[in-house]
């Protein structure tokens, strides 16, 4: 594949302008464009990398690369041309305005819900909040380092040591200014000037406009009261004769939120209204004057004031139910971080700091954390155990991600979700550490900076729960037992159970055997399963002869499949196959070389260099693993008749995609030939493909 491939293939289709969206799947790059005219089918077609040029109906593209589409993909994204993907959309083109992170979200979202304007508010919430996690970790880190220092006396903390109120100048910034931040990156996520929704939101946090609530400067217009709840005061004052609620916004996350959802509304009614040649000018301008008046006089105080009831409302729950509070929050977060949908309560931590002063969510959620890590420690010992460095490796790095930055992503997406009983061990230690920081709160109860007492574990800081951060917990001897509990407890288990089924341990225990050049069968043994785990690839393997069907159904050629792809036999030659069951198995033995995503697709290579791609129905891609249920991951070695995924193919046929499952032996070129058996009924594992040499 020459270098020059990438560019090639964005010029041959009209350039990166005539670009509205573009993802892949198994073998294929998909274009959506504005004007499929402008695509050089003959060029894509004797390309170097190219094996087939495939229009579709509306503007739709399709570039055949074969098993390298993946790497192909990330070239072409990286290109700086790329950059201008989609910038002169024809005003008739019906672009819905995604950038390819909009486009690649899409595909995330195939773990959310239906409804889609709950997927698009999590989505909202998440990118507000992304791209300032690194300020917030360090912020974190400095607060649990001052702490620190103050109580082993080496600073004190009293307010006239000067380099102290330094320190806390750097990170007090970051949450003084959090609602400027927070309302750039929602602007941006709305497609707004960023720098509009960061004025607006900066405006209410000058000295001009916190001044107003000083009852002396402005006495007789100017009227303040005290929440006895909250212990905050509230003032209000008279603007062009209109009263106007005065808060204090720095630190709030409500608020900006509430702002640049009506800033995108306004911002871009008035894009609609206002000639393109001036839209520079008015646009900012009159965007700044309504929505800033909107905000000072009514989304502000609605914002404070859904804020606050929020707040008090999860304070009772604590108060008067933290034995439920306590495990919930644990028992939830290991479902809502991989989906994004922790957000919500991580804008909520900030609210209690800012409204009540302290917050109580993140001592419970430690003990999630803590059991993740715990896991991720679990399976190190194993892989010592075991001489697996790779997985060694993998959860040396996601321990460490966890215990010194608390971050649990790594943890997840490297090992948990990969090895489903991860879960079942791990959530047993965030139920026991749940009932340990319950029981214990409720018996020591933290004493806030009021001289109140609050149930449960609290801190008056927003922190990564690492081990660096413990010193910003009250009763941090309650939390630190928490945490250790739930971590020691999910480390146990996972050591004792194990984190992965009889097949899956055989099967790495064979790839180590192998890569040590030892035999397979000792491997299979230690995993206690009654099948000898397969074999590791080998030059002398038996020759592939046959190719089975992947699943039941009634066999036919690839030109009445109904994929102009397949058809063109650019993907080698093979077979399509009408189904009739729901499991889809391996046709062949050898290693998984793609697994998609979405498992729609399969591709397998066996010892002796036959590569066969199974695609179950017809542009299924699209339905972003709806309906699919994978059973297999990369780069796990298969035999015949295991089972690769079970699809539900009403919900395929429902969905108005074609069922017909296709399966080609992508090689063909390099072999003597590939002679496909058609017109007949066969069940899973008869032979549908001769192969020869």
């Amino acid at each position: 594949m020459s270098e020059s491939t990438p560019s090639e293939i964005i010029s041959a289709v009209g350039g990166p302008q005539n670009i509205k969206s573009l993802t892949h799947c198994a073998t294929r790059l998909r274009f959506e464009l504005t004007d499929s005219q402008k695509v050089d089918q003959h060029r894509l077609e004797t390309m170097d990398g190219v094996l087939g040029a495939v229009p579709q109906s509306g503007n739709r593209y399709q570039v055949v690369i074969g098993g390298a589409v993946a790497s192909m993909y990330d070239e072409i994204m990286a290109l700086p041309q790329m950059k201008k993907m989609g910038t002169a959309p024809s005003a008739a083109s019906g672009d819905d305005g995604r950038s390819n992170a909009d486009v690649k979200a899409a595909v995330r979202a195939k773990g959310r819900g239906h409804v889609g304007w709950l997927d698009s508010f999590f989505e909202y919430l998440s990118d507000s909040f992304r791209p300032i996690l690194g300020v917030l970790l360090g912020a974190s880190l400095i607060i649990a380092l001052v702490n620190l220092l103050i109580s082993v006396n080496v600073i004190t903390g009293d307010e006239a040591n000067t380099s102290l109120m330094f320190i806390k100048a750097i990170w007090k910034g970051v949450f003084y200014f959090l609602p400027i931040m927070i309302a750039y990156n929602a602007s941006k996520k709305l497609r707004v000037d960023p720098w509009v929704g960061a004025t607006i939101m900066g405006a209410l946090m000058t000295p001009q406009f916190t001044s107003l609530s000083d009852v002396k400067e402005w006495k007789g217009v100017t009227s303040c009261v005290t929440n006895a709840i909250l212990g905050t005061s509230s003032c209000s004052t008279k603007v062009f004769g209109l009263p106007m609620q005065l808060n204090d916004y720095s630190g709030n996350v409500f608020v900006p939120l509430l702002m640049v959802a009506v800033l995108a509304l306004v911002y871009h009614g008035l894009e609609k209204i206002i000639p393109d040649s001036v839209q520079l000018v008015f646009v900012p301008f009159l965007s700044m004057i309504i929505v800033t008046v909107l905000t000072a006089f009514l989304i502000g105080p609605i914002g404070v004031w859904a804020g606050n009831g929020i707040g008090v409302g999860l304070a009772w729950m604590n108060t008067h139910a933290p034995f439920i509070f306590a495990i919930l929050i644990p028992m939830l977060y290991p479902f809502l971080v991989p989906l994004g949908l922790h957000w919500p309560l991580n804008a909520l931590m900030l609210m209690n700091i800012q409204t009540l002063g302290y917050d109580f969510i993140q001592g419970p959620m430690g003990v999630w954390n803590f059991a993740c890590f715990g896991a991720t420690a679990g399976v190190l010992a194993i892989s010592i155990k075991e001489h697996d460095e790779k997985m060694r490796q993998i959860s040396v790095g996601a321990l460490a991600a966890g215990l010194l930055g608390g971050v649990s992503e790594p943890s997840l997406y490297g090992i948990h979700l990969r090895y489903k009983l991860v879960y079942k061990r791990m959530l047993i230690g965030c139920f026991v550490g749940g009932v340990v920081i319950a029981v214990m709160g409720w018996l020591f109860p933290s004493v806030i900076a009021s001289g109140a007492t609050v149930k449960g574990v609290t801190t008056t800081a927003f922190a990564f729960t690492s081990l660096l951060t413990i010193p910003v917990f009250n009763q941090m001897w309650v939390y630190a037992i928490s945490i250790a509990v739930a971590f020691f407890v999910s480390m146990a288990l996972i050591v004792a159970l194990d984190y992965r089924t009889p097949e899956q341990k055989a099967e790495a225990l064979a790839a180590i055997a192998a890569s040590e050049g030892g035999s397979s069968e000792p491997a299979a043994a230690a995993a206690g399963s009654s099948t000898a785990a397969p074999a590791a690839a080998s030059t002398d393997a038996e020759p592939t002869t046959e190719v089975k069907a992947p699943i039941a159904g009634h066999v036919i050629s690839l030109d009445d499949a109904g994929d102009a792809v397949f058809a063109s036999r650019a993907l080698g030659e093979g077979v399509g196959i009408r189904p009739i069951g729901s499991d889809v198995v391996a046709p062949v033995s050898g290693v998984l070389q793609t697994v998609a995503e979405t498992g729609h697709a399969f591709g397998i290579k066996t010892d002796d260099g036959v590569e066969v791609l199974v695609h179950i129905g017809i542009d299924t891609v699209k339905m972003n693993g709806e309906g699919f249920t994978v059973a297999v991951s990369n780069g796990q070695r298969v035999r015949v008749g295991d089972k690769l995924a079970t699809v539900d193919f009403a919900k395929v046929e429902k969905a108005g995609y074609s069922t017909t499952t296709l399966m080609t032996v992508l090689n063909t070129a390099a072999l003597g030939g590939v002679v496909p058996r058609t017109g007949i009924d066969v069940k899973a594992g008869d032979p549908v493909l001769d192969v020869t040499r």
